[in-house]
């Protein structure tokens, strides 16, 4: 098996106000959270994870949350400082920081950008201001405006803004108002995806009374994304849209089953060797988390995926992508072979949900994107599948 592209990803889990749809590893403490101890806390998990990445370079690293803002420029200098210090990092990596427009440090991105951050990712979620108090955000869409224009003065060209559609009393031409807002400010990237009701969060418990009805999300989906596409952003995977080949490329090697180490509370990490593939998961408590590490146990416990379940895996995210993945990909990530993979897409061609696009690629085709759950519900080991379905898979929309 060869060792595909290394990132890491790192978690800062702290917001100022839990939203009621999310369903992150994230804990409301603002200005109270323990910050000085978690980054000495980090620092150490850093050591730790450069031992598993055995010198190999790091492609990407993700600064996400919680809300990575309400640090201030200082301490995430001190951070990546320690990330630079523990890894071989590629030049020119992607350094990503997921902000919160709400939050003050958003006016210093100046300081992020000294820091070694070379792309932000706005949590905007909406530009109407009744919509964000409904979804409980604590910034304005004024906020969104001025923090993208802030960042892109301080010389951060490489911008995201999350968008959420879907939302409460929301109908097609408030989702497509909203587009059009975010598509004004220019941004490199945009992901644009529906509002779930996760299991575990307020919104689940007591779900909104006005959502949308699926007649309307189909309209808003459809018009959305020609919408975008005729704005100069190319769709690449189900909710992301990149101008001038910008992509996240993090997010892009998570979904090519690249390996990722993982530093922070409740970090997921997975790692590949000449033994197979390995998953591991940091404590999620942020003050387990702190006492683990202070107590020497910063290492995480790895299990081997086992055959079955990497087909899944590999295709739970490798399908996403709307150019699919390439032949090679599979076999270089999984250690399965060409002739193997063939015999695993066999059905699922037959039904018309996949396509070879040449010899060496494969993706969905527009059924299969569009009953994208069921087509990678297809291959969930036998034992899985028999359990969610009573023995067969059927389509639903």
């Amino acid at each position: 098996m060869i060792a595909p592209p290394l990132s890491l990803y790192v978690h800062l889990p702290w917001c100022v106000r839990k939203c009621p749809y999310c369903d992150f590893n994230s804990h409301t403490a603002g200005e109270g959270a323990p910050r000085e101890r978690y980054l000495d806390a980090l620092l150490v998990d850093l050591e730790g994870e450069a031992l598993r990445a055995a010198g190999r370079r790091l492609q990407s690293v993700f600064l996400g949350g919680g809300t990575p803002s309400l640090f201030s420029p200082g301490e995430i200098e001190r951070l990546l400082d320690g990330v630079r210090a523990c890894f071989d990092l590629a030049d020119g990596a992607e350094i990503t920081m997921e902000a919160n427009p709400g939050t003050v440090e958003c006016g210093q991105p100046a300081g992020y950008r000294d820091a070694g951050v070379n792309r932000l990712s706005f949590g905007g979620q909406s530009f109407d201001d009744e919509l964000l108090k409904k979804i409980g955000r604590i910034h304005s869409s004024e906020d969104i405006v001025r923090a993208v224009d802030d960042a892109r003065a301080a010389g951060i060209d490489n911008i995201n803004i999350d968008l959420m559609h879907g939302l409460p009393g929301q109908g097609v031409e408030a989702a497509l108002e909203d587009l059009e807002c975010a598509i004004s400010l220019a941004p490199t990237h945009i992901s644009w995806y529906q509002l779930t009701l996760e299991p575990n969060t307020i919104f689940f418990a007591r779900p909104p009374q006005d959502l949308p009805e699926e007649e309307t999300l189909h309209a808003i989906q459809d018009r959305g994304q020609a919408l975008l596409a005729k704005s100069g952003y190319r769709q690449y995977e189900v909710s992301a849209f990149a101008r001038d080949g910008r992509v996240c490329e993090h997010n892009l090697n998570y979904w090519l089953f690249g390996d990722y180490l993982a530093a922070g509370a409740g970090a997921h990490g997975k790692i590949s060797d000449t033994r197979g593939v390995f998953r591991y998961q940091k404590p999620a408590n942020p003050l387990q988390y702190m006492t683990a590490i202070e107590a020497g146990r910063q290492g995480a416990a790895a299990i081997r995926v086992a055959p079955p379940d990497l087909v899944f895996e590999f295709m739970l995210n490798a399908l996403r992508l709307n150019d699919g993945f390439g032949e090679l990909v599979f076999c270089e990530r999984t250690g399965l072979s060409g002739p193997e993979l063939q015999t695993i897409m066999r059905g699922v061609r037959e039904k018309g949900l996949v396509e070879r696009v040449d010899e060496s690629r494969w993706q969905a085709t527009p059924l299969g994107r569009r009953f994208l759950n069921d087509l990678q519900a297809e291959f969930l080991p036998a034992r899985a599948r028999s359990r969610r379905n009573g023995g067969g898979a059927g389509l639903s929309r």
